[in-house]
């Protein structure tokens, strides 16, 4: 009979290759519980039980067939065997022990499923010679499926504390990989076409659908205003050397055409007593603050004390000029009391009217600065309302700045231009400035004294196609006896020559393009002048060009011939205005236009 220690079971060797390190389930190796087992010693037992038990992992296996015979209560004697051969057996139980959950298919030993193969385990006994002489083991029974399962499931309720490693579920599938699976079919490879195919289906209708709101927005959106934009010149210039006027030869002297500019000056241009002259300024200022409409007479003043008392020192001596007319109580209209200001140059109605509109003399004075201020007669100082102060100062050239803003006041000049005036008594009066009348002059104010010497403000117009060009001068500190004819006449030559300098020029012809209107989408409709375009000037002159829709709204849409602008040559007084007319039907945008518009 061998020796127990040298007694190795077979199943320690083909344990090592089924121990796996991972859980699984296991179908029973038949023959393996029905080998008996060698007799150890409990020593050698114990650590290999502990290893076995010192599982981390959850596993679900089927047990062994000696496991089921230790639970079933059939206890094995343990083989005796050397110390020295406890070590594969707890290497055995060290390999037994798996470090992962992992769920196998049970491995088939027996080739038929009907009738499973039983192992048999065959102790080894090694004798002294050295030959090993096999028992037949005894057949032990299979346990079938049913009890194996049993078992398990006792085990499981039993609790093996050692094995709690939970299954995680798996993440989603792609959808195609999901439409493959429920399809049966597998999804296609990828590849770049099918890619970009993708990408065009899924982006195509979001862009045909920005492009149809965008399409939408661009057609109810609010059409941009028309424009009138002009192709023709902005200016031109009259042929010639500029003109030389006859100026006085003392004094000083300066002229000027409304809206054109200046053509020239005499003397130095320093302040010099004015006279009369500055009732030009009085009579700008209650004009200008109390407006007499066309065919009426204005407001009615108060005649106070002092301007009939004033109106009694009407004599030579004194060098005043005054309205003898007037008695305290009376009432005279604003149009009456400019015309004495203007023609008979009445110094007690200059004064009544600073009172009427500035409650005082020295207040109005102070109004008349600050409007010579306004107009930029930077050498221009008032201390009287009526000139006969000789502190009262100015040059010729701002006098002519205010005559320019005079000649705008059609109710001055239909006073100024009247050779005479008869007041509300019924006396006439005459108008001291001789150049009214046929000569073409109208008015403004003249201006005599010892000291000032014979001074005149003077207007006057000339009749070219269908402008009246107005021009205005001044001539001061005429010397000369008699100063009042000596200024008259050098005034004359002045205004006369300058009357003949004037001349007109076409600048565009009737039916000439001069620009067109602009839809603000790229249309454009060109538009005609619908007659002759005449400049007014003087050689060398050069005048502006301009083009504008004449105040009103441009409409979107108009038939050919529908007047929409006014070209105008000049400025102020002087411009010379026609209208412009589309040439062609002015359309609305189209779609396409509406459409592809941009801001």
């Amino acid at each position: 009979m061998a020796k127990p220690e040298a007694a190795k079971p077979a199943a320690s060797v083909e344990e090592p290759a089924d121990s796996e390190r991972t859980a699984v389930f296991r179908a029973v190796k038949p023959g393996s519980g029905g080998a008996k087992p060698s007799v150890a010693k409990p020593e050698a037992e114990k650590p290999a039980a502990g290893a076995a038990d010192s599982e981390r992992t959850a596993v679900f296996r089927v047990p062994k067939v000696d496991a089921l015979k230790s639970d079933a209560g059939q206890k094995s004697k343990p083989a005796a065997v050397k110390p020295a051969s406890a070590s594969p057996s707890a290497s055995a139980a060290a390999e037994d022990s798996e470090r992962t959950a992992v769920f196998r298919a049970p491995k088939p030993e027996a080739p038929a499923p009907e009738a499973p193969k039983a192992s048999t385990f065959v102790p080894l006994r090694t004798d002294g010679d050295g030959t090993t002489e096999a028992k037949p083991p005894k057949p032990k029974p299979t346990p079938s499926v049913s009890a194996a399962a049993s078992t398990t499931t006792e085990r499981l309720a039993h609790g093996d504390r050692s094995e709690r490693t939970t299954q995680q579920p798996l993440p989603p599938k792609p959808p195609l990989d999901m439409l493959a699976d429920l399809t049966n079919n597998p999804p296609p490879p990828p590849s770049p076409l099918r890619t970009a195919v993708r990408r065009f289906k899924i982006y195509a209708p979001l862009v045909v659908l920005l492009g149809i709101i965008l399409a939408i927005v661009q057609l109810v959106r609010p059409l941009p205003e028309p424009k009138l934009v002009m192709t023709a010149k902005s200016s031109y210039t009259f042929e010639g050397a500029m003109p030389q006027l006859p100026w006085p030869s003392e004094g000083q002297a300066y002229m000027a055409a409304a809206g054109l500019g200046t053509l020239g000056q005499s003397g130095e241009q320093k302040p010099v007593p004015i006279a009369s002259v500055t009732k030009s300024m009085t009579a700008y200022i209650i004009l200008r603050d109390h407006p007499i409409k066309k065919g009426e007479q204005g407001a009615m003043i108060d005649v106070d004390k002092t301007a009939e008392t004033e109106g009694k020192k009407n004599d030579s001596v004194n060098n005043e000029s005054t309205l003898d007319t007037v008695k305290e109580g009376d009432k005279i209209s604003e149009y009456d009391a400019i015309a004495a200001l203007m023609i008979p140059s009445a110094n007690n109605i200059a004064r009544l009217l600073a009172r009427w509109d500035a409650g005082s003399q020295e207040a109005f004075v102070k109004k008349m600065n600050d409007t010579a201020k306004e107009l930029g007669m930077t050498n221009t100082t008032y201390t009287d309302p009526s000139g006969l102060d000789a502190t009262t100062v100015s040059t010729a050239e701002d006098q002519v700045k205010l005559g320019l803003k005079l000649v705008e006041i059609e109710t001055l000049l239909d006073i100024t231009k009247k050779p005479n005036w008869v007041d509300p008594s019924g006396k006439s009066w005459r108008n001291w400035n001789g150049l009214t009348g046929p000569s073409g002059a109208l008015g403004i104010k003249t201006g005599t004294t010892t000291k000032a010497g014979g001074n005149l403000l003077f207007a006057a117009q000339k009749k070219i196609g269908n402008t009246n060009q107005l021009i205005v001068g001044a001539v001061l500190g005429q010397h000369k006896p008699s100063i009042i004819d000596t200024v008259l006449a050098a005034s004359k030559q002045l205004m006369t020559a300058t009357q003949k300098a004037l001349d007109g020029a076409t600048v565009v012809k009737k039916g000439d393009v001069v620009g067109y209107v602009d839809d603000g989408l790229g249309g454009r409709t060109p538009v005609v002048a619908t007659a002759d375009v005449q400049a007014i000037g003087w050689a060398s002159l050069t005048v502006t060009v301009k083009l504008a829709n004449g105040g009103g709204a441009m409409p979107q849409t108009a038939t050919a011939g529908t007047e929409v602008g006014v070209l105008t040559v000049g400025e102020g007084a002087s411009q010379v205005k026609v209208p412009v007319a589309l040439k062609s039907d002015l359309a609305s945008p189209g779609i396409g236009s509406k459409l592809t518009r941009i801001g």
